[in-house]
């Protein structure tokens, strides 16, 4: 699962998800992308279930590149605490996507397969993604 090695700070505000990503919109690695529409938080564990459908589908051809981190930690009290008593514990990790981010990247498979395998990958989004090809000049 991917988790920051140190952080600054243990626990942070929610924050705000405004505009669109105007950074890391474009394909920079691979020939294929999936580039994302909606804003949301993504969990590690959801780029991990998406790396992994892309990965098997592939049968391990090719390469990935995974273009976000999650780095908030995002905070959570058990079931059942009453009010007060402070902020929870950290319960996960999660990547801030806006629109237009790029979350994976593909090269070295087919037009054919790198999309059948962005398309497993999108299904296990919690938001609405669209394949991006590289143009051939």
């Amino acid at each position: 699962m991917l988790e920051p090695k140190k952080q600054k700070f243990r626990k942070l505000f929610r924050g705000k998800m405004r505009g669109v990503s105007l950074r890391g919109n474009e394909l920079s690695f691979g020939e294929y992308g999936l580039k994302a529409l909606d804003r949301g938080w993504l969990t590690a564990t959801q780029i991990e279930a998406a790396r992994k459908a892309i990965a098997h589908y592939t049968k391990r051809g090719g390469k990935i590149w995974i273009r976000i981190f999650p780095s908030k930690p995002v905070t959570a009290k058990s079931a059942g605490v009453r009010m007060g008593g402070g902020k929870g514990e950290v319960k996960q990790f999660v990547a801030v996507v806006r629109p237009g981010r790029m979350i994976f990247e593909l090269t070295g498979v087919s037009l054919g397969d790198a999309q059948k395998a962005l398309n497993l990958a999108a299904a296990k989004l919690p938001f609405k993604t669209k394949f991006i090809e590289k143009e051939k000049i």
